[in-house]
């Protein structure tokens, strides 16, 4: 039987769970994710863990917060005047800044008062990350 290679261009369906085993994301029945394996298209330890895999393989595959998207960096958020955002807007929403000439999305955690607090950490940051995958086709290299 046939397996993935690194340089295999391969197709997998997921289920992405935070610790409590909330799903944050997760593939589309008719639209598997699609990227090479072993390159750095995708995080390291899903694009390494389909290596060995054949069509039809299910893996579990955990990664840690550094494996992911890292930990959460206090400094990362910071306190601005609402009056400096984009009228009408809410917590939950994402806004897209430039620092240092890099652009950088950041989140809105709080609104008080006339005071807001954004947050440039990653969403995931910080989390546990488990992705549950089958692996569902593959091209050779």
């Amino acid at each position: 039987m046939d397996t993935v290679k690194k340089g295999d261009k391969v197709s997998i369906q997921y289920v992405g769970l935070l610790e409590d085993k909330t799903i944050f994301d997760k593939s589309e029945k008719d639209e598997p994710l699609e990227f090479e394996a072993g390159t750095d298209e995708i995080l390291a330890g899903i694009s390494n863990g389909v290596i060995g895999m054949a069509v039809g393989d299910k893996k579990t595959i955990t990664l840690s917060p550094g494996e992911a998207y890292g930990d959460r960096v206090a400094g990362l958020e910071q306190s601005v005047p609402v009056s400096d955002l984009p009228k009408g807007v809410q917590v939950g929403d994402l806004l897209s800044g430039e620092i240092q000439g890099q652009q950088i999305i950041l989140s809105v955690v709080e609104i008080n008062g006339d005071t807001a607090t954004l947050d440039a950490n990653h969403p995931l940051a910080g989390h546990t990350l488990t992705f549950d995958i089958e692996l569902v086709g593959f091209e050779p290299a």
